[in-house]
């Protein structure tokens, strides 16, 4: 190894040291930050600017989990209907906002079918008419990243595709997801290499689950003409069976925290205000459930939240409100990503955002802690004030 070489490494490695020496201080020092910690006691053992109104980005979702929980709990799962029009020999499958209906999900479904005698079909109806494809967050954008994926009453792989395009052509980019057409449509525009990019607010979102079920079906040997039809299930439609997700809620949050999810953040947001106030679903129902649960459970005197995922650049929320959910969610401890063995917590993450909030080890008790800063800093800058919290 060369003597740059070395200096250049013995330097990077006494920042970080010093860095994470002065990591508090160098908190202390932002103009736009916060930071509360309190003990198992809920004594304050460290605090900056607690009650000051932040953007708090994906720490949002601790609140859309504890919601969820505590509506539907744990073991909740959620359904999807499939009706079979017996003159036509079209499937229908129905769409209520499942969330989590990925490919191996459908692995199951067509067994089902398989099981109940189906061996042909002349096509697949779509019925994604409980969510509305119009409606759009505050905070969403147009982008292809899966980060912005619609939301949808009927979406495979969370309104997301993954690719691999190799000498321009598409080829699966996981063994478990066959290629469909739209998937080879969207694949052509794109350069060589793995890419997983959201399907745009339109009918792509049901167009593909019915591309990539049949594309399923006819592995098991069952034949499917390539017809997709756009609809409501017709009344002469019987249901063939409800099928629900082989995965409970609890697993559905635990995903959506660890990955940021925020197809099933907002895909639970609206669902909750459609359950509670009933269909069509829509965005002021589930700010009002949310509301409600605030009032019900807190004694927040202002805060401004306008989507369950943290999208939303106009969301604003304090360092001890985000103290308040995590108490309410500490049955739920173990649902949080885990940094080591001595902190789970949630990350937010936007242009000049970096939120951290979670729980500490703090010998025999957890300690709960919030992190809100609203100006540019180092990615990982989080992450070690969270470790040096715990000396």
């Amino acid at each position: 190894m060369h003597f740059r070489q070395l200096l250049l490494i013995i330097l990077v490695l006494w920042s970080a040291g010093t860095w994470a020496e002065n990591s508090l201080r160098t908190l202390h020092e932002f103009r736009s930050a916060s930071l509360l910690l309190v003990d198992h006691d809920n004594a304050v053992q460290q605090s900056k600017n607690p009650d000051q109104l932040f953007i708090p980005a994906s720490t949002v979702k601790l609140l859309t989990a504890l919601i969820a929980l505590e509506h539907w709990g744990k073991q909740h799962q959620f359904s999807t209907e499939f009706y079979f029009d017996v003159t036509d020999k079209f499937l229908w499958v129905k769409g209520v906002g499942d969330p989590y209906l990925i490919s191996e999900e459908l692995d199951l479904i067509v067994e089902r079918l398989h099981g109940l005698g189906i061996r042909q079909l002349h096509g697949i109806g779509v019925d994604a008419s409980y969510i509305d494809e119009s409606i759009r967050f505050d905070g969403s954008s147009d982008t292809d990243n899966p980060y912005d994926a619609s939301v949808s009453a009927l979406a495979a792989n969370f309104n997301t595709v993954k690719l691999r395009v190799v000498n321009g052509r598409v080829k699966r980019g996981e063994p478990q997801t066959p290629v469909t057409s739209l998937a080879r449509t969207i694949g052509s525009k794109l350069a060589d290499g793995t890419h997983r990019v959201n399907l745009g607010q339109s009918q792509r979102g049901p167009q593909y689950f019915a591309e990539l079920l049949s594309a399923k079906l006819s592995e098991l040997d069952i034949a499917v003409r390539n017809v997709v039809l756009h609809g409501v299930v017709p009344p002469r439609a019987n249901l063939l069976f409800t099928h629900f997700n082989s995965r409970d809620l609890e697993q559905v949050v635990v995903a959506m925290l660890e990955f940021s999810n925020n197809f099933i953040a907002n895909q639970l947001y609206l669902l909750l205000g459609a359950e509670v106030f009933g269909s069509p679903v829509a965005i002021e129902k589930s700010q009002r459930v949310f509301s409600e649960y605030i009032d019900a459970n807190f004694q927040w005197e202002s805060y401004v939240l306008l989507d369950g995922a943290g999208l939303s650049r106009n969301n604003r929320l304090s360092a001890r409100q985000l103290i308040d959910v995590l108490q309410l969610l500490s049955g739920y401890r173990h649902i949080l990503p885990v940094q080591n063995k001595r902190v789970r917590a949630k990350s937010g993450t936007l242009k000049n955002v970096s939120t951290y909030a979670g729980y500490l080890n703090t010998g025999e008790n957890w300690s709960t802690f919030a992190l809100m800063i609203n100006q540019p800093v180092g990615y990982y800058f989080r992450e070690q004030l969270a470790n040096d919290l715990l000396k």
